[in-house]
């Protein structure tokens, strides 16, 4: 990683209804036409609930009650060129607001999928963190060698 770069941060966000969740399908350069979750970087001083909350509202135009937000997954993630980022991934059953595209520059479509049949062009990063939600796994990693054990002397 070069000098200066740092893990990038992003919240993600699991809208859960009827045993199906929300995606959102990605327009331009970052996974064009696949699937992704509601998501976003977190911004200088903001909370990582805050930013959930934030970009859920700012892409599909839905209010959530900090009380109804529940961390469910931290995804550490890096891959050939890539920053590495950690995402926190939350998920809620409530809001407020019918969900829309509110992005249509960033976002071709939103659409609920059952969880146990998502489509086949998920991008990696979030799918890893829904398949975490469904096995209530709290840690993860993406891209990165398998943690070794030192020798001790």
């Amino acid at each position: 990683m070069p000098d200066g770069q740092h893990t990038i941060i992003d919240a993600h966000v699991l809208l859960i209804r009827d045993s199906q969740v929300l995606l959102t399908r990605r327009r331009g350069t970052y996974g064009d036409g696949m699937w992704h979750l509601p998501s976003g970087k977190l911004d200088p001083g903001e909370s990582l609930p805050n930013a959930a909350i934030r970009e859920a509202h700012e892409e599909i135009g839905v209010h959530i009650n900090p009380d109804d937000l529940h961390h469910v997954h931290t995804l550490h993630v890096t891959g050939a060129g890539q920053t590495p980022r950690l995402g926190i991934f939350f998920a809620t059953h409530h809001w407020t607001g019918q969900p829309r595209n509110r992005e249509p520059d960033k976002c071709s479509a939103i659409a609920w999928f059952p969880l146990d049949a998502l489509p086949s062009n998920v991008i990696p990063y979030p799918l890893a963190g829904i398949h975490a939600y469904l096995s209530e796994q709290p840690f993860g990693l993406l891209g990165w060698p398998q943690p070794t054990h030192l020798a001790t002397t």
